[in-house]
């Protein structure tokens, strides 16, 4: 197993941010940048990472973000910087205090638009980009889920009943998880402080980027920023059972973009783990294919 160390750099506005990376600097292959969800962590990717770096005739380096507000990168004291232009301009500071110039960028939900921001503004950056259970268009019935679980936040007391109260949200649509997969679920959302209390791995302020959604006000669909991505490769990974990614939206994908590969994860909603080895593979296979393609 490949050990993982972190990376800090200083943002333009002062904060101390942190990214989690794995396997040689000096890899050949394309390095892959995880992104995580709205809330999530770099902590996220650390399965899918080292099947990335396990080969040892193409290993490939892994750099997964801590966006501010998130994980061990420090909290915006104005929620109002909790805004995908800003956090997009956190990763290319992680990025170039990692030494990547250019990468495959691997984004779940947040860290697909992120993507998607950055292929437009900045392309010489993005070799490939996989979108996990994101895409231009999204459900505002999962986008008002999430708004629901957000705020307002309730911490709970015990490991267990961490992992009973993500049971509850979403349990119905990650059906096939394990008691262990639950506790592990747990373990990447919340942290124990010196006291023994478990806190957040995220600011609760991030609820304050939800403020201006709700069923009368969805946000406005992303099919002109999707079409700016016109020659960059894609794989478009959806939950089956996701209540934000709907299966005509990555349909309306797959029209614009014959050449975008896709894949369903069975028994996962939003948004996929990443850690079930069919979709592993797909992303190694995805990886080598944005390798090749730098060739000609």
């Amino acid at each position: 197993m490949s050990a993982f160390h972190d990376i800090f750099a200083t943002s333009a506005d002062g904060l101390r941010l942190r990214a989690r990376a794995t396997g040689p600097a000096d890899a050949a292959a394309l390095p892959v940048l995880g992104l995580p969800g709205l809330t999530r962590t770099a902590e996220d990717f650390d399965i899918v990472a080292q099947a990335l770096v396990s080969n040892p005739q193409n290993p490939r380096r892994v750099v997964a973000i801590d966006y501010r507000g998130r994980g061990r990168s420090d909290f915006d004291p104005n929620p109002a910087n909790y805004t995908v232009p800003i956090e997009a301009t956190d990763v290319l500071t992680l990025a170039a205090a990692a030494g990547i110039s250019r990468a495959i960028w691997l984004g779940t939900s947040r860290g697909g638009l992120i993507s998607m921001v950055t292929a437009a503004t900045r392309p010489e950056l993005v070799a490939g980009i996989i979108l996990n259970d994101i895409g231009p268009e999204l459900d505002i019935k999962g986008l008002m889920k999430i708004k629901g679980y957000l705020a307002p936040p309730v911490t709970p007391q015990t490991w267990s009943e961490a992992v009973r109260g993500l049971q509850r949200l979403f349990g119905s649509v990650f059906p096939a998880l394990t008691e262990e997969d639950w506790q592990a679920w747990a373990h990447r959302a919340f942290r124990q402080d010196g006291d023994g209390r478990l806190t957040r791995t995220y600011d609760p302020a991030l609820a304050r980027t939800f403020d201006a959604i709700s069923l009368e006000t969805p946000p406005s669909p992303l099919w002109e920023l999707f079409d700016q991505m016109a020659q960059v490769p894609l794989l478009s990974i959806r939950g089956e059972l996701s209540d934000l990614l709907s299966r005509e939206s990555v349909a309306e994908m797959k029209r614009r973009r014959p050449s975008m590969e896709t894949c369903d994860v069975p028994l996962q909603g939003h948004a996929p783990l990443l850690a079930d080895a069919p979709t592993v593979e797909r992303i190694k296979a995805f990886c080598r294919r944005c390798d090749n393609a730098g060739r000609f």
